[in-house]
């Protein structure tokens, strides 16, 4: 039995609420309201000195000088990218996107989601320069969408989340790709090449068997800085390094098992000592219980576990925190009634959720298959949630422009369509199917 000590009943309490699916979500909303209420408050002066303090890394002529935005937006947000592709490899490899017939539904339904809204953003741009921001009703951010879903009810079944969620990593796949070849600036070949050299060097260190986190930790970093200064988009090296990870256990299952089993067995057959220690040999066991386990478990699995707390609870958060401070005055609805704004939030609103309900219903004519247990109503709700499109568009947004007021048009538009589209989605699948 385990024994209980007092700064458990700190811990616990703060590791249950962590591991719950849409405590992400809650802790990201929280972050966009003080943003909104910073930024709106008397000491907004002090909102944007904050996010305009310049750090300095590097050394003698080789240093890079930015503002604190900048390296939350083109740093820390590489780690969110890395993370996205553990997820998006494990994935192809083992899960929702892993097989024709898993991928299929899900992955047209997302490609649905990214060229209707695209198109609609178009349409209202045409022929301005802002039309270069087709890409930011493109995306869904997954974890509103997620943490919205679970806020619906228990009576969702569980394909429904599945569906969302593989629609969601291949919409993230679909926004990694729109980066990397749209909106990323002039490429300078010699970084880029030692960049692509070292994703070969972790390559070969894959093939090799090395599984040391920290081997490729180390060298993704200089991948990222030589992305960084080649001028394709640093947060594109994050995904290239995830897909370089192993993802393939030492040992089999069954082995694993087998080999615990007897261990345990040993543990147990050891004289114990009567006091708080354990012995020598019992040390020794679980020593080697440790070893297997490592060789049990893939890298891949490892680092992502332990770096999706810090994505969801300090990178996003923070990325929230300093992007999404805009200022809503009396004359709010009005600033609306621009080209950006209107794009994004009818793009968003009305473009994701026909866009994915169209080629959903599109596949299913063509013989695929609703997730099972499933309703076209709850289908809808999950098309709307769909144009919850946070994260990811104000991370083109500030991509795709220079211009200050264009960023905050689109600021304008995502907050308002995320707001309708998580409001509506949640009233659909609220209702529970008629007995």
């Amino acid at each position: 039995m385990k024994q209980s000590y007092p700064i458990d009943k700190i811990t616990q309490p703060v590791s249950k609420f962590i591991n719950q699916e849409h405590t992400g979500g809650i802790v990201l909303f929280i972050s966009v309201i003080v943003a909104i209420v910073w930024v709106n408050s008397p000491f907004q002066h002090s909102y944007h000195q904050l996010w305009e303090l310049k750090l300095s890394l590097g050394f003698d002529k080789y240093v890079l000088n930015h503002p604190l935005h900048l390296w939350i937006n083109d740093g820390l947000m590489a780690l969110f990218f890395f993370v996205i592709g553990l997820e998006l490899k494990r994935e192809f490899m083992a899960g929702e996107l892993s097989s024709v017939k898993k991928a299929s539904l899900p992955m047209f339904a997302a490609l649905g989601g990214m060229l209707v809204p695209a198109f609609i953003f178009f349409l209202f741009n045409t022929g301005k320069p802002s039309a270069h921001g087709w890409g930011i009703p493109m995306a869904t951010d997954i974890a509103f969408a997620l943490a919205l879903l679970s806020m619906a009810g228990k009576h969702i079944p569980s394909s429904v989340k599945v569906f969302l969620s593989a629609l969601a990593v291949a919409d993230d796949l679909g926004a990694v790709l729109v980066i990397a070849l749209f909106y990323s600036s002039h490429i300078a070949l010699v970084p880029l090449t030692f960049g692509v050299w070292l994703l070969v060097l972790l390559l070969i260190g894959n093939k090799m068997g090395i599984r040391s986190t920290a081997f490729y930790l180390i060298i993704g970093f200089a991948v990222w800085i030589a992305f960084l200064l080649s001028g394709v988009h640093a947060t594109i090296a994050g995904v290239l390094v995830a897909f370089t990870i192993p993802a393939r256990t030492r040992i089999s299952e069954i082995s694993y098992t087998q080999s615990v089993k007897q261990y345990l067995t040993d543990f147990e057959n050891e004289q114990p000592n009567n006091s708080t220690l354990i012995t020598p040999e019992q040390h020794h066991i679980i020593d080697k219980i440790k070893k297997l386990s490592l060789d049990a478990e893939t890298p891949l699995q490892k680092i992502e576990h332990i770096l999706h707390p810090w994505v969801a609870f300090v990178i996003m958060p923070l990325f929230a925190l300093a992007n999404a401070g805009i200022i809503v005055s009396h004359d709010f609805f009005s600033s609306l009634a621009n080209p950006v704004s209107m794009g994004v939030a009818i793009g968003l609103l009305a473009g994701k959720f026909t866009g994915v309900l169209l080629f959903t219903w599109l596949m299913v004519k063509f013989g695929a298959q609703l997730p099972a247990g499933s309703s076209w109503k709850q289908m809808t709700g999950v098309a709307l949630l769909a144009g919850v499109g946070f994260t990811m568009s104000l991370f083109i947004s500030a991509l795709a422009f220079d211009h200050v007021e264009m960023i905050d048009q689109a600021k304008y538009g995502i907050l308002l369509a995320s707001l309708l589209a998580g409001i509506s989605g949640v009233a659909v699948l609220s209702q529970k199917p008629k007995a």
